[in-house]
């Protein structure tokens, strides 16, 4: 498979109310063709983030809009674009950062959290300093992180709603 320089296709999810920060890498290959945050079928991240917040799964982009606005979370990315093979995080490379200053600036985040290692490396590396906000890493929901059953996930994620 062949790098790939990918743009980050769509922006933030956030409100001046959001608390908390939940940031991925970049979009899968699944998430761009579908314009929005976690689009493969498997990703386990809409199930689990309805399960701590005690609603239904949302199926539209509109509920899912809904479900983590509504419980004052943010959601984006630590990369803006980079060099891709596919949707592995471990072939990145060229990364250009998110600047997240504005959505910090423009809401009431007080914590960072990021979906897996990827993420995680590249806040610390590029963000992090600049934002002065520490950021907790969490298991990554992708399907990939097949090691991490559901149960398992939802134990080491509900320290979210710590700050919600």
């Amino acid at each position: 498979m062949e790098y790939e320089h990918i743009v980050h296709p769509f922006g933030p999810l956030y409100d001046a109310r959001s608390k908390i920060l939940i940031l991925g890498s970049l979009p899968s290959v699944k998430s761009r063709e579908a314009s929005f945050f976690y689009g493969h079928p498997q990703n386990r991240y809409w199930p689990l983030m309805a399960s701590l917040l005690g609603e239904p799964v949302p199926a539209t982009v509109e509920e899912k809009k809904e479900l983590v606005l509504s419980h004052r979370i943010a959601m984006w990315d630590s990369i803006y674009s980079c060099d891709i093979r596919g949707s592995g995080d471990s072939s990145i490379r060229n990364v250009v950062p998110t600047d997240l200053k504005p959505v910090i600036e423009g809401s009431e985040i007080t914590a960072v959290f990021c979906n897996g290692g990827a993420s995680y490396k590249y806040y610390r590396r590029f963000q992090e300093k600049e934002l002065g906000i520490g950021a907790v890493v969490l298991p990554s929901t992708s399907p990939a992180n097949a090691a991490w059953s559901f149960e398992r996930l939802r134990e080491e994620w509900k320290v979210i709603l710590e700050y919600l």
